[in-house]
């Protein structure tokens, strides 16, 4: 499977998910992101997984990413990137070991990927 085709499977399934659909960028979050610039934002993607997911164990899993604040907070609760159980849910990644760089730029272009889908829409 190539990666848009995976991309495009795993889109499709997010955007079926009641609870994945439900969460948007709001004005002030995209504000935010034309301020700053989409590197920047994909930096503090980059800052927030490697340290609320790398981790091979994480005490507050579940809770360490909070529903809003910041438009990475936001992208990761609709891209499932948010905690472990979700990243092994959604995107095949097992718990209880940390994840490799190659994950983790993954899981920040899944999170830039839908941020840049709503920035555009």
């Amino acid at each position: 499977m190539t990666k848009e085709e995976w991309y495009n499977q795993l889109f499709l399934g997010l955007g079926r998910s009641k609870f994945r659909s439900s969460f948007h960028l709001k004005q002030k979050d995209i504000d935010y992101i034309n301020e700053k610039g989409l590197d920047t934002i994909r930096e503090h993607a980059r800052e927030f997984i490697a340290k609320r997911e790398a981790p091979a164990v994480i005490p507050n899993d579940g809770k360490q990413t909070p529903m809003k604040g910041h438009p990475v907070f936001v992208a990761q609760h609709a891209t499932a990137t948010c905690c472990r159980e979700c990243i092994r849910k959604w995107h095949k990644i097992q718990p209880g070991r940390e994840l490799s760089q190659i994950q983790q730029e993954y899981l920040v272009d899944v999170i830039m990927t839908w941020i840049e889908k709503e920035i555009t829409n």
